[in-house]
């Protein structure tokens, strides 16, 4: 039985297509294209109409990373009809394809009086013979004698000739198929470079001719305004001609991000585990179906087989459209350019920016990359919302190709000081990229006066910038916080205070400088000791990044160090979590913690902060938020929060040393009044303000140029 949605079937756009010069005609760079574009757009319905046998067809997907995934494979000339996503023969089909077939022995055995006829024994077939036949040999008392068999032919390239079915052929066979998958000839495009596809281009389908094909195919192809001759090769002839047809589906809103909001894991998609954050923020935000958003992604991974499909999006969540990056690539890009050029600057530390000549190609490629899929994937005048420093040359591309895209960016980060941003070894070329854009987006005022400042000098017209704080999802925290708490018993009171910290390793979040501060703590205030116990949960940063490994050498000593020195039995002052847990067991950790603590030297929002107060306000417990002068929320809670500044290792002593001096009474009317100052936006309120702010930019700075 033959699978297939016959409910939507006949809304299919189909592209029926010939391997050999065809698909697989062009250079790699023209391939790459079509490949990318094909897999951006899974709607588009892929049959190989092939000569092969499905061995080798198999064979080249496996060895090809070039090739599109097909959906249906005919091969053997017609003969052979294959569903490509369980790789299962659609016998029934076959069966009428191959009737009246007298078997190879006796066609083999018919011909043997034609010694210009060479058998291709290394070829496996199936309902077909083939052989080699110089274009010279091919007469008609050959053809009379195939005739005489029952069976058709077909001659194509000069050399191969092919004895089939009476029924057989790849017009034949793709009619059949689209008969009972009730695919609209309207919506069919057929690609073809020889006369064994001439079947093809008689359907009365949409078709492309490639400029590489026969002069045979294209002497005798039917004229027909459907009927394209390209001047292109092979697979840049067919995206010309998908293209032509208007087959992309382009939308009105695209998400750039170099990260999906799902994970591949262990062969299946799975969802982020907590509920905040930038990618499940625009996950739940973007699943308003009347933006019609898709999000631009990377996909990790060696090809073949290429990135797996992307899941269908979900009630929370927009289309997913990946393209693939080889590791190295990744590497070059994130771990190395990313992480020891970029985050440095973003981080105010210059004295750690690493000129990175061998990987700044890499990142340059990355953009490049992206700003094609972008440019593919969005309609014209569409709304484009990148993301972060990992995107920076994307502006500056797009514009070029695309100037009727309206491009804004928002920093998840903090965007330092215009002295510490040109000491990025390439600041020039990304202060040329993001002076195109339409719209930029900050946490912080501060962070948008230096963006400000940064581009004061360029020529273009300024972009339009707007500061705008991300919040929680303050409904979804609160709730499981409840649950959480109603669930769990409370924590004994075994007289000993729990101080808190979430964060990833990195040093801008300052674990070493907390452990520190502690350690002084305890030596200053001995009745301190067996009273407090700190837990730190850090998990590490993606394997392969290495920025970080001083930063985690460093912690891992001083932690030793410390527990060794205060430990008694039963008692450490240190308790490291260096793994992630899902957002359920960090509710757990914020509900017993009496004081969170967070001492970033930069930070953006730091949406930590705002779990920790909203979890403990929902059900109602004291507790204590120590909180850096240097994140995005300090500008909310700052005249709440117990404020603390890092850099002063003095003040991080003593701020911890109030916080775990306040009483119970004080820690609820502490809370009480960091929850009534949290008013940042939840994230779909915040995601429709700042898609439309990059739409509106877009009009006066058009007017300007």
């Amino acid at each position: 039985m033959v699978s297939g949605d016959e409910g939507t079937a006949g809304a299919a756009r189909v592209l029926v297509a010939d391997l050999d010069g065809t698909l697989l005609g062009g250079s790699p760079y023209e391939r790459r294209k079509l490949f990318d574009a094909l897999h951006q757009h899974p709607d588009i319905t892929v049959v190989f109409a092939t000569g092969r046998s499905l061995p080798s067809v198999e064979a080249l997907l496996r060895e090809d990373p070039l090739v599109p995934r097909p959906h249906w494979i005919i091969g053997d000339v017609g003969s052979t009809v294959v569903d490509a996503a369980r790789m299962a023969h659609a016998r029934g089909l076959e069966a009428r394809l191959r009737s009246g077939w007298p078997g190879a022995e006796r066609v083999r055995a018919a011909l043997e009086a034609f010694p210009q006829l060479v058998y291709q024994e290394r070829v496996p077939q199936e309902g077909r013979c083939s052989f080699y036949l110089d274009r010279e040999d091919l007469c008609d008392e050959v053809t009379v004698a195939v005739r005489a068999l029952g069976c058709s032919w077909s001659y194509a390239s000069g050399r191969y000739f092919d004895v089939l079915p009476p029924n057989g052929g790849k017009g034949r066979a793709v009619q059949l198929l689209a008969r009972h998958l009730r695919w609209s000839r309207q919506k069919m495009l057929v690609a073809g470079d020889s006369l064994n596809d001439l079947s093809l281009f008689r359907l009365g389908t949409h078709a492309v001719v490639v400029a590489n094909a026969e002069p045979a195919l294209t002497a005798q192809v039917p004229s027909s305004t459907r009927v394209h001759h390209s001047n292109l090769e092979g697979a840049a002839a067919v995206l010309e001609a998908v293209e032509r047809l208007g087959w992309p589906v382009r939308h009105p809103v695209v998400i750039g991000y170099h990260r999906p909001p799902v994970r591949w894991l262990d062969g299946t998609w799975q969802p982020p585990s907590s509920p905040n954050g930038v990618l499940p923020t625009l996950q739940s935000a973007l699943g308003d179906k009347r933006l019609d958003a898709v999000w631009a992604a990377a996909h990790i991974g060696a090809e073949p087989p290429g990135p797996p499909t992307p899941p269908p999006p979900t009630a929370g969540g927009p289309k997913l459209s990946l393209l693939t990056l080889a590791p190295d690539r990744w590497a070059g890009y994130f771990h190395h350019t990313c992480k020891e050029t970029l985050w440095p600057a973003l981080m105010s530390r210059p004295d750690l920016i690493r000129d990175q000549p061998a990987h700044w190609p890499d990142y340059e490629a990355v953009n490049a990359t992206f700003a094609r899929h972008i440019a593919s994937l969005a309609e014209r005048g569409a709304t484009v919302w990148l993301h972060d420093y990992n995107l920076w040359l994307v502006p500056g591309i797009l514009k070029t190709h695309r100037p009727d895209l309206n491009i804004g960016l928002f920093h998840h980060t903090p965007f330092p000081h215009p002295d510490v941003f040109c000491r990025i070894p390439a600041a020039d070329q990304l202060c040329d990229s993001l002076a195109r854009l339409d719209w930029a987006g900050f946490h912080t005022a501060d962070c948008a006066d230096n963006f400000r400042r940064l581009l004061a000098g360029t020529q273009a017209p300024a972009p339009c910038i707007g500061v705008h704080p991300l919040g929680i999802d303050r409904r979804a925290v609160s709730d499981l916080a409840r649950l959480r708490a109603a669930t769990l018993p409370r924590p004994a009171n075994d007289g000993v205070q729990l101080v808190l910290s979430v964060e990833r390793l990195d040093y801008a979040k300052a674990p070493v400088h907390k452990i520190r501060a502690l350690d002084t703590l305890l030596t200053e205030e001995p009745a301190l000791r067996r009273k407090v116990r700190y837990r730190l949960i850090c998990p590490p940063p993606e394997a392969g990044i290495h920025a970080y490994d001083s930063t985690l050498a460093a912690l891992e000593e001083a932690i030793t160090q410390i527990n060794h020195r205060w430990r008694t039995p039963g008692w450490e002052p240190v308790e490291y979590i260096p793994h992630n847990l899902d957002f359920t067991e960090i509710i757990d950790h914020y509900l017993a913690a009496d004081v969170f603590w967070v001492a970033s030297l930069a930070d953006g929002m730091n949406l930590t902060a705002q779990e920790y107060v909203t979890a403990h306000h929902a059900t109602r417990r004291p507790g204590v938020l120590v909180l850096s002068r240097h994140t995005g929320v300090a500008q909310h809670l700052g005249s709440a929060a117990v404020l603390t500044d890092p850099l002063l290792p003095h003040d991080l002593v003593a701020t911890l040393r109030s916080a775990l001096a306040m009483t119970t009474a004080e820690r609820a009317a502490h809370m009480t009044r960091l929850a009534d100052l949290l008013h940042t936006p939840d994230p779909t309120e915040w995601a429709h303000t700042i898609i439309t702010a990059i739409r509106a930019s877009a009009t006066p700075r058009s007017m300007t140029r």
